[in-house]
This record gives structure tokens, C-alpha cells and sequence, in this order.
């Protein structure tokens, strides 16, 4: 797998950090058990609790046949889901997800994720009003009723950029970005990476860079997720490309 850290060698703490603050994204493999999981997991951040985490901080991800029709609960079905943030309705989410595979899908189920650079990158040069609008400040909102205010691109003082995301019936959107939401959706789409993973393998993400989606599956489907704070620094977000430098806008984190 591309951007593959060997777990096993000396050093693969610092590697994995060096990759994740350079592009955000590593794959590992050899992680057969959820003890196996959950013992790297703690290696390299520290594990945040959330309504559906279990209780050693894992979140055990499969169809549970009752749940899906429920607004924010669409990963517990079978279905596709579109590119997202991990909890993006709270104010800070975790920096880091951890998702690896138990049990490969009898059919489809691969997981497809985005670089938020690339699809901050194609809006600010393709259409750059959708850029301009998506980066001001309590444009988006959410989650449920104690969601969050926020923006899709947040404009760092560093002029880093760090993105949240979620199309689900937990955003709602100001009126000054809804007519940009087809151009924003079409490039999460367009940057699509289909990552089909087997059991053991995984990757881990930048939360705040990378957005992850799943293709509709049949069969049992079984993955393991952590989020957490990583164990050592991270700049946030990512440095946007040279050719969509944001515009000035009030910075506002979250």
C-alpha cells in the first residue's frame, strides 16, 4: 500500500509522525487482532471516548442492521457514505483516525478517502467564489442541536488551512455557500482515492486534511476504529498549494 509504514522496524513512531505532518496519511498493515490495533492506537495518541466507542476507546464499525436510518448513524449500515470529517459537530475533533480492517466485505465496502488539499486546491482554481465562501467563518453548522458553528475551511494565523466536512441531515448550511455545495461535493468526489483494504491492514489519518467515505457492501463486514490526539506535534491542517492561496478571512478555529 502507497505511504506504507512498517510497524515493526526501529523508528516507526517517528516515521509515522514525519508522513503525517508531510502529507497526512499513513497505511500499516499486521494489525490482525483488535488488541493489536488498540495496542498501536496507544502508541501513537491519546484515545478520545465518544458515544460510540467501546469501552477500551475502539469503536467497532459493522452493520447493525437497526441503527443506519438514524441521522449520523449511516456507518453502522450498509450503505455508502459520503466523503466526511470524524466528528465534525464537536468543537475540536480528534486529529488523528485509526481504521483498520477485521473482516473484508463479501462485496464492495472499499474505503475511499480525499486529500483536503487537493479538493481546497481545485475549488480555489476551478471556481474560486466556492473557495472564497466555504472559508468564511459560521457558514456550516454541524451536527445535532448541540452541534458547532463552523466553516468548511478554516483559515489558520499561519495560513494553514484545516477543513471540516459533512453532507449528511446533520449540516445545515448559511445561504451564502448553498449554491456551491454541488461544485464542493464534485471535487470531494473528483480527488477520490479507492483504498481497498484486507483484514490487518489500515490507515491513519489527519482528521483536520484527509476526508474518508465507504462504497455500499454486502456480507460482514468488520473494521476497528480509534480517534485520538496524536502523541507528539502536529501543525494544523495543511499548507494550501501555491496556485489557491485563501483570502483573508477572519480566522476562527473550530
Amino acid at each position: 500500500m502507497r505511504n506504507r509504514v512498517d510497524l515493526t522496524v526501529p523508528g516507526a513512531e517517528e516515521k509515522i509522525a514525519g508522513r503525517l505532518r508531510d502529507t497526512g496519511l499513513v497505511t500499516v498493515d499486521g494489525l490482525a487482532s483488535r488488541t493489536a490495533v488498540l495496542a498501536f492506537a496507544t502508541r501513537i495518541m491519546n484515545l478520545v471516548p465518544h458515544r460510540d466507542s467501546d469501552p477500551d476507546g475502539l469503536t467497532t464499525i459493522r452493520d447493525t442492521r437497526r441503527d443506519a436510518h438514524r441521522a449520523g448513524f449511516a456507518g453502522f449500515g450498509n450503505g455508502p457514505l459520503e466523503p466526511h470529517t470524524e466528528r465534525s459537530g464537536t468543537p475540536n475533533p480528534p486529529r488523528l483516525m485509526l481504521l483498520v480492517c477485521g473482516q473484508a466485505a463479501v462485496t464492495g465496502g472499499e474505503c475511499l478517502l480525499t486529500d483536503g488539499q487537493s479538493v481546497h486546491s481545485d475549488l480555489f482554481t476551478r471556481e474560486r467564489d466556492a473557495g472564497v465562501a466555504l472559508a468564511q467563518p459560521r457558514t456550516a453548522f454541524f451536527g445535532a442541536g448541540d452541534g458547532h458553528a463552523t466553516q468548511v475551511f478554516t483559515v489558520h494565523d499561519d495560513l494553514r488551512v484545516s477543513v471540516r466536512l459533512r453532507f449528511d441531515g446533520l449540516a445545515r448550511w448559511n445561504p451564502i455557500v448553498q449554491p456551491y455545495l454541488p461544485q464542493l461535493r464534485a471535487a470531494a468526489i473528483r480527488h477520490q482515492a479507492r483504498i481497498p483494504l484486507a483484514p490487518g491492514q489500515g490507515y491513519l489519518l489527519d482528521n483536520e486534511r484527509w476526508l474518508h467515505a465507504r462504497r455500499a457492501f454486502t456480507g460482514d463486514r468488520l473494521f476497528w476504529r480509534a480517534l485520538g490526539h496524536p502523541r507528539f506535534p502536529m501543525p494544523r491542517g495543511f499548507v494550501p498549494a501555491p496556485t489557491s492561496t485563501p483570502p483573508p478571512v477572519l480566522s476562527e478555529a473550530g
